[in-house]
Parts: C-alpha cells; sequence; structure tokens
C-alpha cells in the first residue's frame, strides 16, 4: 500500500511548474509583497516587445526567483539575469542569448529580503533563511499532497 503522508518533503520533491504557481498564489494572498507601480508597464527584459499579458506575472517571477536560490544557495543578480534571459531575435541574423532585466531580479530579490525568505550570503549572492525553507517546503508539501 501507498503511504498518504508525505513527511519531509521539499522543493526538489514537487514539479516546478506546479510549485511556483502554488507559492505565487501563496505570495499574492498574503499581500506582504509591495508590487511597484511601474509593474504593468515593464518588460522582463530589454529585447522584449512586450510585457507580460498575464497580470500575476510579478509573483510568478518572484515564486521562480526564490526557487532558484533555493535550488543554489549564493546564486546572485547576474546569474538569475541569466536564467530569465532568452533568444534576442535579430531578423535574418542567428539568434543569440541576451540576458533578462537586473533591476527587476534585484526589487525582488530585495522585496524577499524584507519578508526574511532570503538574506546575504557570506560569499556572495543569495541564500534561503530557515524561516524562509520552512515556508518553501510547506508548500512543496501541500503541492506534492495535491498531486496525490
Amino acid at each position: 500500500m501507498a503511504e498518504s503522508k508525505n513527511n519531509g518533503c521539499t522543493v526538489k520533491d514537487v514539479a516546478p511548474f506546479d510549485f511556483v504557481v502554488a507559492y505565487a498564489a501563496q505570495l499574492k494572498r498574503s499581500g506582504k509583497v509591495e508590487v511597484p507601480k511601474w509593474v504593468d508597464i515593464a518588460k522582463t527584459a530589454h529585447w522584449k516587445e512586450l510585457a507580460p499579458y498575464d497580470p500575476d506575472w510579478y509573483y510568478i517571477r518572484a515564486a521562480a526567483i526564490v526557487r532558484k536560490v533555493y535550488l543554489r544557495q549564493g546564486t546572485g543578480v547576474g546569474a538569475l539575469k541569466k536564467r530569465f534571459g532568452g533568444a534576442y531575435r535579430r531578423g535574418a541574423a542567428p539568434e543569440r542569448h541576451q540576458d533578462g532585466a537586473g533591476g527587476l531580479i534585484r526589487t525582488i530579490l530585495l522585496s524577499l529580503d524584507e519578508l526574511n525568505i532570503t538574506e546575504a550570503h557570506g560569499k556572495g549572492g543569495r541564500k534561503v533563511t530557515r524561516t524562509g525553507q520552512q515556508a518553501l517546503d510547506l508548500v512543496a508539501g501541500q503541492v506534492a499532497r495535491d498531486e496525490v
């Protein structure tokens, strides 16, 4: 018989998409994340043509960023810019990788620092705090229970 309990479930144990959507919903419900005024007109990279269509894209990006920091402690803005970058379409010329918007990532990391989810790492970058890890693992456990 399969166990119905998911003791010790972490962020690594659940599907990335399901976790990001669930944590973004929690961030939105809590109301603690202060969304900047410029979010409705901001693009996620300089090479993008339009801003995101989803009105909750800021929460989705924040959840994805905190997941990346959870998986690799010491990740900084530069690494996250590369992760959230993409292919810059140059017409007839071959595509090239371009980084994502660093100001957006920096703003999200600072707001996560204020919530005590992340903090500065001793060797540079960010790491997830103990309370942040508990909160993220709690959401991961809820996602795992919903999958079963």
